[in-house]
């Protein structure tokens, strides 16, 4: 094929999920299921601590920005997916391919440094609890979060300014159910070693600190626990940071099978399946794990619904005041 710039190039296609046909209707109706959970969720998260003043917490400052960071994330790529299931038809236009690339990027730095955040808050609200409203003021938590959608923007234009220099082939095929980074590099007529090489420095390094600091932050929790051991504590201890080193593990885990551990030519089917686990499966959870499950967020939503029936009595009671007097 002779190679186009990329200027010429107005589509790419994409070759979706390694499904059968016949398995089409039962995998759309999953992956709808599946996102409608992620949106939703993660939606009801970011209202409640918006709406309810006892969540205007540092945590809960750091989980509305990780609600609204999982619920975008998402929704950069599965709408997408499931529209070309229900068509049958896998084209992708140049512009939208390059926008699905700078925002799977940017959503997918967000979450990471937003991840790191959360670890950061929760060593100090162990390790230094006198000290915590001293550490985490207002200002410092906003600065951090600016920090990370600063870092996080930077990182996505930069590997979309260096995809875009690249040159395409017409009729490209992109072997993934989306424009992901990695299958875009593959799909490249011209020379990406550029490309490859600030994926392995500069990108292992946004990838490493965040998972380091992660990691860094619950051992030194584990140690302060075990310092007074006691059952019920561990146990706590356990049931919460279990689950979200779970989350932490599959969601790095993925990403640094698609794109750090070196792959043979038949793993196409394997990195999407990984892409699935980091891009769909983790945002659908970090509700359930980091929120929905707190006694707090259960209280805010109980408050929800009591002010609603609460406001729905007082409206048909005026209502009835208003039908006597007449």
């Amino acid at each position: 094929m002779r190679p186009e710039n990329q200027s010429s190039v107005s589509e790419f296609l994409l070759l979706g999920l390694p499904i059968q046909p016949e398995q089409q209707g039962v995998f759309f109706a999953l992956f709808l299921g599946v996102y409608l959970t992620t949106v939703l969720g993660n939606l009801l998260i970011f209202l409640l601590i918006r709406l309810d003043s006892r969540l205007h917490t540092p945590m809960y400052f750091f989980l509305s920005h990780l609600a609204f960071s999982d619920l975008s994330f998402s929704s950069v790529t599965i709408p997408k997916m499931l529209m070309n299931m229900q068509t049958q038809c896998q084209s992708i236009t140049y512009a939208g391919c390059i926008s699905q690339v700078y925002f799977f990027i940017f959503f997918g730095c967000l979450d990471s440094f937003l991840l790191a955040m959360m670890s950061y808050d929760r060593y100090v609200a162990v390790c230094h609890p006198l000290h915590y409203t001293t550490i985490m003021r207002d200002e410092l938590c906003v600065i951090l979060v600016a920090g990370c959608w600063f870092a996080s923007c930077a990182q996505a234009l930069l590997h979309t300014l260096l995809v875009d220099r690249l040159s395409f082939c017409a009729g490209t095929v992109i072997p993934h159910f989306f424009c992901d980074l990695a299958a875009v590099l593959k799909s490249s007529c011209s020379d990406t070693s550029l490309n490859e090489l600030l994926i392995l420095t500069e990108g292992g390094f946004i990838f490493t600190l965040p998972l380091g600091a992660i990691l860094g932050s619950y051992i030194s929790m584990a140690a302060i626990i075990l310092k007074v051991p006691s059952f019920k504590r561990i146990f706590k201890a356990l049931s919460t940071c279990g689950s979200h080193l779970f989350v932490v593990f599959l969601y790095y885990g993925t990403i640094a099978g698609v794109y750090y551990i070196p792959s043979s030519g038949n793993s196409k089917d394997k990195d999407i399946i990984a892409s699935l686990m980091y891009m769909v499966v983790t945002p659908m959870l970090n509700p359930f794990i980091y929120s929905l499950r707190n006694k707090d967020m259960k209280c805010a939503l109980q408050k929800i619904f009591r002010t609603k029936d609460t406001t729905l009595v007082s409206i048909i009671h005026s209502f009835s005041r208003t039908l006597m007097e007449l």
